[in-house]
């Protein structure tokens, strides 16, 4: 057992109201520079849809990820070496540009310069950010199915409703949608390191964050068609990848990433996870694919486990990182209380983003229909007739598996209805918690995590160095003697041999940096 520390990010599906403000606040950090003009590290996406490129969960169009051979092997969906050798130059499972948009402006100098009293209102043109030429009409954009609310132009060519072979209807009254914020998974087992010919594709020993080194980068996109999710980037100005770097300089301090900082529905928890990266390929090979979401769940290891803690430490994981695991609410919502969900696990590259799916307005429709909304036995036994197909999420969130999605759902109207009792001064009834699989303490846990935690509780995140005073390393025949494993208990991070930095630099162990 090799234990190996994760960042992990879960995000709450039924708190997102599209604002759009972790994309605004992303694209202001990381992308706005020249030849990122397009670029959208975070975009939030309407289901159903396309999203963002268009199309991009349709591998057998854009050959992402992985496929098991009939051997149990796990090989590249877009080929292997000689495969990559004869798309070098061009390479056709690769989005184009009008799979993303042609990113855009306004002639706002005509607005601010026109005189009054012109006698009509004067315009400004959209004029594009690659040409610098007016654009007659704007056919597509990032968020094209948000704009257009889930209409009948994008709904049929959602992938994942020609997956399930769903029909949905496309009346006012009987139409559903939701919102998906996306970003770079962070994969266990990430296609884009391995299909990157220059090795500039790497992911972080220390805490699993996949990087771009980009004095290595040669511009091949390999990495761009590998990616399943398609979150790395072509950046045309300086011939390089680029992708969401999950904001490591701000975890590195101890802070959330942008994103989640700025995410005016607070549904992103971010936090640690410890896992056997000698089970990753074991847990990506499963041959049913409806394994796939609990083999991935398994390799996720106990915090608390003895022999788990005696091997991470043997290993180089930090303590206070440790103890960051044991607080985890990612840990929590994925293992403890069984509520979020991987993207696409199909894809096989173990993502480490995990969404709690959204739960249906059943409440208004059972109360519409005469009986009591927030009853349990009639909120639970309404979960498979919800507005948003069990179907539909499980497409998106356990490769086709409804079981799953449904005692996720299960769990949060039974949420709903043990807390309704208790905010009416009524001792809640534990026949609802046992309905789910939990105890009324359980449920209340949760409750106090996915509803009303507050900053630290959503946000636990150890530092990557330790809080030893600037240039004491330094000092020659210092009498004072540095303690490394004094500073376990203030949460300070003790650097092994061989983590690395986000230049792909290795850090040399305290005792040679002394």
């Amino acid at each position: 057992m090799k234990v190996m520390a994760q960042i992990a990010m879960v995000m709450n599906l039924d708190k997102c109201i599209g604002c759009h403000t972790c994309s605004v606040t992303c694209k202001q950090a990381w992308t706005n520079r020249d030849g990122t003009e397009y670029i959208w590290f975070n975009n939030v996406e309407t289901r159903p849809g396309v999203g963002y490129p268009r199309g991009w969960s349709d591998q057998n169009k854009w050959r992402g990820g992985w496929r098991r051979t009939a051997s149990g092997r796990l090989v590249l969906k877009q080929g292997g070496r000689l495969a990559t050798l004869a798309k070098i130059f061009h390479n056709p499972s690769m989005p184009t540009q009008d799979d993303y948009y042609e990113p855009w402006t306004y002639e706002y100098d005509k607005l601010l310069q026109t005189p009054a009293n012109q006698g009509s209102m004067p315009s400004a043109r959209p004029i594009s950010h690659i040409t610098g030429e007016p654009i007659d009409t704007i056919s597509w954009g990032p968020a094209w199915d948000d704009d257009l609310g889930g209409s009948m132009e994008t709904l049929d060519s959602d992938p994942v409703l020609h997956q399930m072979n769903l029909r949905v209807s496309k009346t006012i009254e009987d139409a559903f949608m939701f919102y998906l914020p996306r970003i770079c998974e962070h994969c266990l087992n990430p296609a884009c390191v391995s299909a990157c010919p220059s090795g500039a594709m790497y992911k972080r020993t220390e805490d699993g964050i996949v990087l771009v080194d980009q004095d290595r980068c040669r511009g091949w996109r390999m990495c761009v068609s590998a990616c399943p999710y398609k979150k790395v980037y072509f950046n045309h100005k300086t011939g390089k990848a680029e992708k969401c770097t999950l904001c490591y300089p701000r975890l590195e301090s101890g802070q959330p990433t942008v994103c989640s900082e700025t995410c005016v529905g607070r549904l992103r928890y971010l936090g640690v996870l410890l896992y056997d990266a000698d089970r990753v390929t074991e847990a990506a090979s499963v041959e049913n694919e409806w394994d796939l979401y609990p083999a991935q769940r398994d390799i996720l290891l106990d915090p608390f486990d003895a022999d788990v803690v005696a091997q991470a430490k043997a290993n180089g994981v930090p303590h206070s990182w440790i103890i960051a695991a044991q607080q985890s609410p990612v840990y929590k919502l994925i293992h403890d209380y069984q509520v979020a969900l991987p993207l696409h696990p199909e894809f096989r590259t173990l993502p480490m983003v995990w969404y709690v799916p959204p739960l249906s307005p059943v409440v208004d429709e059972v109360t519409a229909s005469g009986a009591d909304g927030e009853d349990h036995k009639v909120l639970l036994s309404a979960i498979s007739q919800m507005r948003i197909p069990l179907e539909y999420l499980a497409g998106l969130f356990t490769a086709g598996d409804p079981r799953p999605v449904e005692r996720s759902l299960r769990r949060l109207a039974a949420m709903r209805s043990y807390m309704r009792d208790v905010y009416n001064g009524v001792e809640g009834d534990e026949s609802i918690a046992a309905a789910v699989g939990m105890t009324g303490e359980k449920i209340q846990e949760m409750y106090r995590l996915m509803a009303i935690a507050k900053y630290d509780d959503r946000y636990v995140i150890p530092t990557a160095s330790p809080e030893m005073p600037r240039g004491i390393a330094q000092l020659e025949g210092c009498p004072v003697s540095y303690d490394v494993e004094a500073f376990h208990g203030m949460n300070a991070v003790t650097p092994s041999g061989n983590s690395t930095q986000p230049q792909g630099r290795k850090m040399l162990p305290l005792e040679v940096r002394r």
